[in-house]
């Protein structure tokens, strides 16, 4: 079997690994630690950043660039798809109820029982912080459908299937249920040792914009996973 050969790392995006490119769509692996695009309050280098001058191949005067179509929190590793037209971001983003997305993440302690759904409505305080109310017209309803996939002394590993996609929603709802992701230090245990949040963005299917093929892509568990709960 011929294999692709993958374009020279001048030519990568530095700290991505670039999953699929086409004329109209990019799909990335971001690490964690990396914002998706900068805010007011932080202008650091952000993967938006770093696809922007990758699509311009080093010419400043280039009009290429990408589009944001969703995001992931700052720590949170994964797939990450991003457009290179307003009419694709367009397309993904009115289609996005119909993209599957799934996270692999490890909690504190076993969950009861082994599958689920949280269900909540979910808001935001002026501090940043999301939570759930019992205000239905004060929060916006949020569902997140865990699976158990194995137990370890003290941990467990949940495949997550998002069925709705709101800020921090896997952080908050695993959290107020008392099973709080390891490493999260803004939802989780105030004397949280791990320096790593263990949510990892695993797979992602979708339609393509332009061509209209289902489109499927997986990552492998993260090394830090491995490290906690084994292969």
């Amino acid at each position: 079997m011929p294999t692709t050969k993958r374009p020279p790392a001048k030519y990568q995006p530095k700290g991505l690994t670039v999953l699929h490119e086409d004329k109209d769509i990019i799909v990335i692996e971001k690490p964690g630690g990396l914002l998706t695009i900068g805010t007011e309050r932080d202008k650091a280098r952000t993967v938006h950043t770093i696809l922007n001058e990758y699509v311009r191949k080093g010419d400043p005067r280039s009009r290429n660039r990408v589009y944001i179509v969703h995001r992931l929190d700052r720590e949170t590793s994964g797939i990450l798809i991003f457009a290179k037209s307003e009419a694709a971001k367009n397309f993904l983003q009115e289609h996005w109820q119909e993209t599957e997305k799934h996270y692999l993440t490890i909690v504190y302690g076993s969950l009861t029982p082994k599958t689920g759904t949280i269900s909540s409505y979910l808001t935001e305080n002026s501090a940043f912080t999301v939570y759930s109310t019992s205000d239905q017209s004060a929060g916006k309803l949020s569902h997140t459908e865990y699976t158990t996939l194995k137990e370890t002394k003290g941990f467990s590993l949940l495949d997550i299937h998002l069925l709705t996609g709101r800020k921090h929603q896997i952080r908050v709802h695993l959290s107020e249920k008392g099973h709080p992701v390891v490493g999260d230090k803004k939802y989780g245990k105030g004397n949280d040792s791990y320096g790593t949040l263990a949510l990892h963005s695993r797979s992602i299917s979708f339609t393509h914009p332009v061509n209209g093929k289902r489109l499927t892509f997986e990552t492998g568990m993260p090394e830090f996973f491995t490290r906690l709960i084994g292969k």
